[in-house]
């Protein structure tokens, strides 16, 4: 008999949401953790970083307080205090999901988990000590970590990880970022804003290179204008750590420059944790780093599941949460429908901010859609304005034929806080013409959706 209906291989946005779901659902669940409930996102990615965040922002607020009429004198940031607000909100978060474990009374296991044939896990603690588990269904959720290029070694010291950025005892004078995805483009942004000389080094011809090239190069003008050196097309070859600093060879275009800072940010992506979890004992198929699976989360062999950064969909903290309530729910014979990889959001938290779903401007043309495009800038609207923030705009696309909305696009100030409209209006099918009959509130950042839709069917008021 198997001491659990479900085990849980890791405690992530993904593990420990799919562990609630399953317990909800009356499944006995136990979790195995190595290190902190919550995963990298709550302790060491989207949470602690949004706090940082927050503070660069209340930093630039305060020392261009005379543009809102106000006096602050003397403004000065405490590095320290910052990194400690960021550490105690993740500790915080941590501390909430051992609450939801008790409350919905799944088993926390401490300890190294690796899988074995037969459904069992065998779990190594701190001191050593082995325990086997089994259950009728394991899942995967082990996560990733960040990616090391050959050319860039991280030695937690020089040479750097988003881990370590989070934690530094003292401020860089000097910062090389390499890689502008989302890891990349929040810690530019953070850096510079408290201070410190940023470089962003890409190797894509656009940074932010999932995203629409109209938000790309927005970001690219707003990062220049604060100050943020940005150099795409271009690689690191060489990185010499043996002087005070680093020194970093960038093969660019024009040939090769050398760059000196106090330290490199590698961003390079990610590295699914797959090593040494017995994927080879049970015989688990992995393909380019990846579990692969079925629609519904099944791995090649029976009983074992895997979701979220390990398997082949976006690594987004949402998309594994969304995968793992899948997953169980269909365990549970509920009926359930495929998730549609197409109507994910993406979020960058830098400032201004990014959200976009569904398709790029090029990737509906290379798809050979007959398109309308509309585009309001942030500097048009009112709330923008008043609030000090007219930096970006709304981008829509519709199809021509049947006004489905193909993408939304946005940079702005809180426009992650704005996407989901687009996501949910995607999922229920709506048209560009319900969304322009939609009244949106005013004045509102939202108000730019619905304008530039506006835009695209040749109905704009305010441009």
């Amino acid at each position: 008999m198997s001491n659990f209906d479900i085990i849980v291989l890791g405690s992530g946005p993904g593990g420990y949401v799919t562990a609630i779901r399953a317990s909800q659902l009356g499944f006995k669940t136990a979790i195995i953790e190595k290190e902190s409930l919550g995963g990298v996102c709550l302790n060491w990615g989207c949470i602690p970083t949004k706090a940082l965040l927050k503070s660069a922002q209340v930093f630039n607020y305060l020392q261009h307080a005379e543009e809102y009429g106000l006096k602050a004198s003397n403004v000065d940031k405490d590095f320290d205090a910052v990194v400690k607000r960021s550490r105690s909100v993740a500790d915080g978060m941590s501390k909430g999901v051992q609450f939801l474990m008790k409350k919905n009374k799944i088993e926390v296991i401490n300890g190294f988990g690796k899988l074995k044939a037969g459904k069992k896990v065998s779990v190594t603690d701190a001191d050593g000590k082995v325990t086997e588990y089994s259950a009728n269904n394991i899942i995967i959720a082990t996560g990733a970590r960040s990616r090391e290029l050959p050319s860039l070694p991280q030695d937690g010291k020089k040479i750097i990880g988003y881990r370590q950025a989070m934690t530094l005892e003292s401020q860089p004078k000097k910062l090389i970022v390499v890689g502008s995805g989302a890891i990349g483009i929040e810690f530019a942004y953070f850096y510079n804003a408290m201070g410190t000389e940023v470089t962003v080094v890409e190797y894509l011809p656009n940074i932010v290179p999932v995203e629409d090239e109209d938000i790309s190069k927005q970001l690219e003008r707003s990062f220049k204008k604060t100050g943020i050196k940005i150099m795409t097309s271009s690689e690191v070859t060489k990185v010499d750590t043996a002087g005070a600093g680093v020194k970093v060879t960038v093969k660019t275009a024009k040939g090769e420059e050398v760059l000196e800072a106090d330290m490199v940010l590698s961003a390079v992506g990610i590295k699914t944790n797959i090593e040494n979890i017995g994927l080879e004992d049970v015989g688990i198929v992995t393909d380019r780093d990846k579990i692969l699976v079925n629609d519904f989360y099944q791995t090649n062999i029976p009983g074992y599941y895997a979701i979220g950064d390990v398997t082949p969909g976006p690594a987004l903290a949402h998309v594994a949460s969304a995968e793992g309530i899948l997953c169980v729910e269909k365990l549970a014979n509920l009926h359930v429908d495929p998730l549609d990889y197409g109507n994910i959001p993406g979020c960058t938290y830098c400032s201004p901010e990014i959200a976009s779903v569904g398709l790029t401007e090029k990737q509906a043309r290379d798809k050979g859609l007959d398109i309308k495009v509309g585009k309001f800038p942030f500097s048009a609207s009112g709330k923008a304005k008043a609030a000090g923030t007219p930096d970006g705009f709304v981008k829509v696309i519709f199809d021509a034929k049947y006004g489905e909305w193909l993408g939304c696009h946005m940079i702005g100030a809180g426009v992650t806080d704005m996407i989901a409209e687009a996501v949910v209006a995607r999922k229920l099918e709506t048209t560009g013409h319900e969304i322009l009959k939609a009244i949106h509130p005013h004045p509102t950042m939202s108000e730019a959706v619905m304008e530039a839709v506006a835009d695209a069917y040749d109905e704009v008021i305010h441009l």
